[in-house]
């Protein structure tokens, strides 16, 4: 390892598994501190085993403001400022446009996109000159899918954000880019809704047009957000970088 994030303190939310565990563990590689934060407490607790002084653990729902502040205030006093912000929590439902009334846009809304900004918000006071701000958005951005319209359009809405949010915070010294995962093999296609066969024919379809020929795994997308989030990218800004095994060019 290169300890690449030396010194550094990264708060990582959806940390439990997926993309979200495989980045707090390359984070903690490389060096730094990290605050990591998920619903499922034991998961998070397995990411801190053996490094209790370098890890803190907080339970919690980006939807809920309370929990946010509490993630933000346990993090300050603990490690002091921040370096890295990754509001990596995000769910994914099979929603067709018929069914897609308000509360079923506001329910991956209020994830993808409000508990991203509302995570970044709340920390803004913390993040140090020189740091970083990292939004996982999607490269369902890019390509249409049938049933995840809602899910795409709250990433597109988070993508657009993230550009925006590079040039208002440019002055303070903090960048701020986008990793856009393309078909990676993590627990969420579980949970997405569909039965298991039609959820088997969608991964063959899927991996027909990936020049791996494979699913990607969630190290992929901690690799580029390791490089994102860290000084090798200075020169780096309001980017969103799609790591998609060339499925959107296929």
């Amino acid at each position: 390892m290169s300890n690449s994030l030396n010194g550094k303190v990264a708060v990582i939310t959806g940390a439990s598994s997926g993309i979200g565990r495989s980045i707090a563990d390359k984070f903690l590689a490389e060096g730094a501190k990290i605050a990591v934060f998920a619903r499922n407490e034991s998961a998070l607790a397995e990411i801190a085993k053996g490094n209790e002084d370098r890890v803190l653990v907080v339970a919690g729902d980006v939807t809920n403001a309370a929990d946010l502040d509490r993630l933000v205030a346990s993090t300050v006093a603990k490690f002091g400022g921040v370096d890295i912000v990754v509001p990596n929590a995000g769910i994914a439902k099979v929603v067709g446009f018929e069914q897609s009334d308000a509360a079923a846009i506001d329910h991956q809304f209020s994830v993808n996109f409000t508990g991203a900004v509302q995570t970044v918000r709340g920390f803004l006071p913390h993040i140090r000159k020189g740091g970083s701000v990292l939004f996982v958005t999607t490269f369902l951005t890019q390509v249409g899918f049938p049933g995840l319209g809602i899910y795409s359009a709250s990433k597109a809405a988070l993508k657009s954000f993230s550009q925006t949010l590079a040039a208002e915070l440019a002055p303070k010294g903090i960048r701020v880019n986008s990793v856009a995962p393309g078909p990676i093999a993590t627990p969420i296609w579980g949970t997405i809704g569909l039965p298991a066969d039609v959820l088997q024919a969608v991964a063959t379809q899927v991996t027909a047009r990936l020049m791996p020929g494979t699913f990607g795994e969630p190290g992929d997308i901690a690799a580029t957000a390791l490089f994102l989030c860290s000084d090798a990218a200075k020169n780096i800004w309001g980017q969103e970088i799609v790591v998609d095994g060339g499925y959107t060019i296929g």
